[in-house]
């Protein structure tokens, strides 16, 4: 089932990763949005020293029409939004978009998701982000220097997280395109 935007959304990224798992181990692994979302939920320098909470309604985010509502602090400003997940199509495809307006710093409105097809023993997994710089200013102009780098590395993360979470020994980053 799937949910048409009419949001025109400029800016994209994208990270491909080959993961060591079926198809369907790693869209239930990445189909946790908790999970996926653990990036902003750890302080760190690309958070400014924030981190985000994310409060999953009682479909847990895996429905068309669910919510997924993200907030917190960063820089010492607070930072909120709310997702609806517009397509759901398992073991393949989700994808989520904001809805309303997102109170963020370097990026605006986004619709993001991921696409897992299987790839001789494993899976070759796509997280994409298609995103507008946000419209007050001054966080239009961070979103000018910084939107991009913080979009690859939402993308770059999840992916990761994806590889490392099906490698065995010691953790590492994947030789994913992106």
């Amino acid at each position: 089932m799937t949910y048409q935007s009419l949001n025109p959304l400029p800016h994209h990224d994208e990270t491909s990763a080959l993961v060591s798992a079926s198809p369907e181990r790693v869209f239930a692994l990445i189909d946790d949005h908790e999970r996926l979302a653990s990036h902003m939920s750890q302080s760190s320098w690309q958070m400014g020293g924030g981190r985000m909470k994310t409060v999953l309604d009682e479909y847990r985010g895996q429905r068309v029409g669910s919510h997924i509502r993200v907030g917190g602090r960063v820089l010492g400003l607070d930072l909120s939004l709310d997702e609806v997940v517009t397509e759901q199509e398992p073991p393949t495809r989700k994808v989520w978009e904001t809805v309303g307006s997102p109170k963020l710093l370097v990026i605006g409105p986004y619709r993001m998701g991921f696409d897992v097809t299987a790839q001789g023993n494993g899976s070759l997994l796509r997280v994409f982000i298609d995103y507008a710089l946000p419209s007050p200013w001054p966080e239009r102009w961070l979103g000018r220097v910084f939107g991009g780098y913080y979009a690859h590395w939402c993308t770059r993360s999840m992916a990761n997280d994806a590889v490392q979470q099906f490698t065995s020994g010691p953790k590492r980053n994947p030789a994913g395109v992106g």
